[in-house]
């Protein structure tokens, strides 16, 4: 405007009034633009302080905060922002000297977040993509043949912790008694990948009469003879001799997942709404009342399986599994640092 303004004529009081601003910071800007021309009405100001971190020492402080400490020779697991600070500060072949808050803020742009270590297994199946591929090919295809079995436990008589809703500072308690009295229990799942139904009994142990026993509801669900397939651990209860000649009399195909890989098994997501609602924050005082509460969630839960918390618990459980195995189908397996 200044500029305009003079170009049209206008003395520097009048422009002065125009762009309400003090006479003499008219004049500068007009002689700015007769000597560098259109270059003035874009200044690069650089007031302040000098850069004393450069793009190089960013990455370095990037490259040391992912590393180990004990790769670098410090006696411990992980870095403090102080440790890291110091260690960076007294660095012998490139010293760079941050405080605290900075070296937060140089972290925070990067992306680089304070998280929990968390452990993962490798399948050491030799038929590892055999048995993906197949399980993939038969959900992908014959979703409503497709089933799935795991045992959930083990199942114990005692106050569990949970969360539920409470007046601010007065969480609900439970009695602090942690004597597993009553023995354990297994609820032995079945789930139908198709219709979205989960059902199931509780056994008193893994055996493969209970797991014959459930393959066989299995079957009746799909009484037309037409294959089914089932997809399940690689427990020894699962595969036993009786179990292989039943299957195969009876056209039940057994896709068994790869050997630490029971992520792969569709019915472990389903088990995390189980832990949620069920056994979390619960104090049963026996193990009939706990299969009572256990069955009467299932039929709530089959009459209304798409309702959103079941999903977002089931959305939970698929997040939790997947950060345990790390990796997508079909890609690369990544290994731990």
């Amino acid at each position: 405007m200044v500029v305009l303004a003079s170009a049209g004529g206008n003395t520097v009081p009048a422009i002065a009034r125009l762009v309400q601003a003090d006479e003499d910071t008219v004049r500068q800007v007009i002689h700015r633009f007769n000597e560098m021309g259109m270059v003035s009405l874009d200044p690069q100001w650089a007031g302040g302080r000098p850069r004393l971190i450069s793009d190089d020492d960013e990455a370095f402080i990037v490259e040391t905060a992912s590393a180990r400490p004990e790769a670098l020779g410090r006696p411990f697991t992980r870095w403090s922002v102080r440790k890291l600070a110091d260690y960076l500060t007294g660095h012998a072949a490139r010293r760079v000297r941050i405080g605290r808050e900075r070296l937060r803020q140089i972290l925070h742009q990067h992306r680089i977040t304070f998280q929990r270590t968390k452990t993962w297994k490798e399948s050491t199946d030799p038929d590892r993509d055999v048995k993906l591929a197949r399980i993939e090919y038969v959900t992908a295809h014959f979703p409503q043949r497709v089933f799935a079995f795991d045992e959930f436990g083990p199942l114990v008589i005692r106050p569990q912790a949970g969360a539920g809703w409470a007046p601010s500072g007065h969480p609900q308690r439970l009695p602090a008694n942690y004597h597993k009295l009553h023995g354990v229990r297994q609820f032995h799942g079945c789930y139908s990948v198709g219709d979205d139904q989960l059902w199931g009994v509780v056994r008193r142990r893994k055996s493969a009469t209970n797991t014959l026993a459930a393959l066989k509801s299995i079957r009746a669900a799909r009484p037309d003879g037409a294959p089914i397939y089932v997809v399940l651990d690689n427990l020894s209860a699962h595969k036993g001799t009786k179990i292989r000649a039943w299957a195969a009399r009876n056209k039940v195909e057994l896709c068994f997942t790869p050997t630490y890989a029971s992520w792969a098994n569709p019915i472990e997501a389903q088990f995390g709404p189980l832990r949620t609602f069920v056994i979390a924050g619960s104090d049963h005082p026996n193990h009939t009342v706990l299969t009572r509460k256990l069955q009467a969630y299932l039929r709530w839960r089959n009459a209304n399986a798409r309702h959103p918390d079941v999903m977002a618990a089931q959305r939970r459980e698929r997040a939790r599994i997947r950060s345990e195995r790390q990796q997508v189908w079909r890609q690369p397996t990544t290994r731990a640092a």
